[in-house]
């Protein structure tokens, strides 16, 4: 016999922050999920939500679904639809599609623990990369690794950044040569938030949590998009 106990968005978001201790997820996500019909909470006489363990299941498939597969939500929708009508829904397979660099280095372990704690010294940083002062000190200069704002420390971004830029250089590929992927990103990023901007603006209910799944459903296409023009490219040179 299954449970029937439910739970307040709060114990929700609780129960979800301590099984998926590497995302962000916030009340308005939930909202989102449950306005996009994802997941429908019941509701209390007096209004507020309450998430049955078949909630919180499909709730973990959508977290699931997104953060190691990068799946958008149309694609989702159609795995809960085929759940919903007894199916099985197609295996969540074939890792993500993403280039497994992005997501797997030396530095797995600090990125798996929350990336907004995570600060590390100058020297930590040059020990966890394995790069040298001197190359430091050039992707600094070249604006493509920074100290947390108002802080002294790196963050974990800063940690994979500095890493792959020590592993290029071993291929002659210096700082200097890097920058055309610092603009490259910048572009992304002003394309992206010409895209959020009036979706967070907007006072309708839920505005937040769409605006951040948009974010990740771009950069997650942008990523897939990049890896694949590059592969492309460097089909002539095998």
């Amino acid at each position: 016999m299954r449970q029937t106990a439910r739970k307040s968005i709060g114990q929700a978001l609780a129960d979800l922050s301590a099984e998926f201790p590497e995302e962000e997820i916030k009340e308005s996500k939930l909202r989102f999920l449950e306005a996009e019909g994802l997941v429908e909470p019941e509701r209390s006489p007096s209004g507020y939500r309450k998430y049955s363990v078949e909630d919180m299941e499909r709730l973990r498939y959508i977290i699931r679904a997104q953060r190691e597969y990068y799946l958008p939500l149309k694609v989702i929708r159609e795995h809960l639809d085929a759940i919903d009508r007894g199916l099985e829904p197609p295996a969540l397979s074939g890792g993500p599609t993403v280039p497994t660099g992005v997501r797997n280095d030396t530095a797995a372990d600090l990125l798996r623990s929350d990336r907004s704690d995570v600060r590390v010294s100058r020297r930590e940083l040059i020990k966890t990369a394995q790069i040298t002062e001197e190359l430091l000190v050039q992707l600094e200069g070249f604006g493509l690794v920074r100290t947390r704002s108002g802080s002294k420390h790196y963050d974990a971004d800063a940690v994979v950044v500095a890493q792959a830029a020590g592993e290029l250089a071993a291929f002659g590929i210096e700082p200097r040569h890097l920058r055309a992927f610092k603009t490259a990103a910048d572009r992304e990023i002003g394309l992206v938030e010409q895209v959020v901007s009036p979706i967070r603006r907007s006072r309708e209910d839920g505005a937040e949590g769409r605006a951040a799944q948009a974010v990740e459903e771009i950069a997650a296409l942008s990523l897939r998009l990049h890896a694949t023009l590059v592969r492309t490219g460097l089909r002539s040179l095998r």
